[in-house]
């Protein structure tokens, strides 16, 4: 089960998704402005869409739908069957939303999404501009309505974002620790009423070593957590393995700053890796939730 570098060339590849039907990763390369496809079936890596208004996290729906966060469109949309885009989210309380980073779609058809300031601080992975909203929230698109609901409002700088299987708990980074030494690094996880599309109980999962961030987040079959870890000490980057309780499992160590990953594969066992300019793929003994 050796760590393979299957793609390389990115400026900084991030929010990788597994479609099963396709056997294909898609995945952001945030400053090029394009999603990449990486085919499994043969190893191709080809480019799925360019400009992708920076497009940054992505996921898929339960309909096998493509969703995107988009850091220069300030928005959140879904590709549809047809190829059409349709914009999920770009407005909260009549202003523009910061730059949506990472999204999750539960069993209902809810979609998750957060929205830190990382997409419109310069022009490198976005375009510079002045937040219109007060804090960084994490939201709830209703399935049915579309109603945009703030569910989270306390992040210095909301990120990744995983259900476990049976989406009782809601998993989100902070890497508020981006902007000051004294900010969380950490991962926080919440009680879910999906039902009621409320989140409770928050507390500290676990505190990441700074000054490495954890920004991407998946859960196995046994609700084990594994998350990315990068921009700090190089003997930390890679992945790390929590059990259910907290208690870290494992590491994969990667020769570069990790920022998101994703299970794939026909037995959806295969981790895929984003690591800064390459993507990684390593077998593991663990079957990814498949849970967008």
């Amino acid at each position: 089960m050796a760590v393979e570098r299957v793609a390389t060339g990115f400026r900084w590849a991030e929010g990788p998704v597994y479609f099963p039907a396709g056997r294909y990763v898609l995945f952001s390369d945030i400053p090029n402005n394009r999603i990449m496809r990486f085919t499994e079936d043969d190893g191709h890596v080809s480019v799925y869409r360019q400009p992708s208004m920076n497009s940054n996290g992505n996921t898929i729906d339960r309909e096998g739908r493509l969703i995107s966060c988009e850091h220069s469109g300030r928005r959140v949309t879904r590709t549809e069957l047809d190829g059409s885009i349709t914009i999920i989210a770009d407005k909260y309380n009549g202003k523009k939303l910061n730059s949506p980073n990472d999204a999750v779609v539960a069993a209902d058809g809810s979609i998750w999404f957060c929205d830190p300031a990382y997409g419109i601080g310069g022009f490198y992975e976005g375009i510079k501009a002045d937040a219109e909203q007060d804090k960084k929230n994490v939201y709830r698109v209703d399935p049915k309505s579309g109603d945009i609901k703030m569910v989270v409002d306390d992040f210095v700088q909301p990120n990744g974002l995983c259900f476990s299987p049976d989406e009782k708990k809601l998993y989100i980074c902070d890497t508020g620790f981006t902007d000051g030494p004294d900010n969380p690094s950490h991962i926080r996880v919440f009680d879910v009423d999906l039902a009621g599309g409320k989140l409770s109980n928050s507390k500290v999962f676990a505190e990441m070593p700074k000054p490495s961030i954890t920004d991407g987040l998946r859960c196995d079959t046994a609700g084990r957590l594994w998350c990315s870890v990068g921009w700090g000490d190089p003997n930390e980057d890679g992945v790390r393995c929590y059990m259910p309780d907290g208690d870290l499992l494992g590491k994969i160590h990667i020769p570069e700053t990790v920022a998101n990953l994703c299970f794939g594969g026909m037995q959806r066992n295969r981790l895929y890796i984003c690591g800064s300019s390459s993507l990684y793929a390593v077998y593991t003994s663990a079957q990814g939730a498949m849970k967008p």
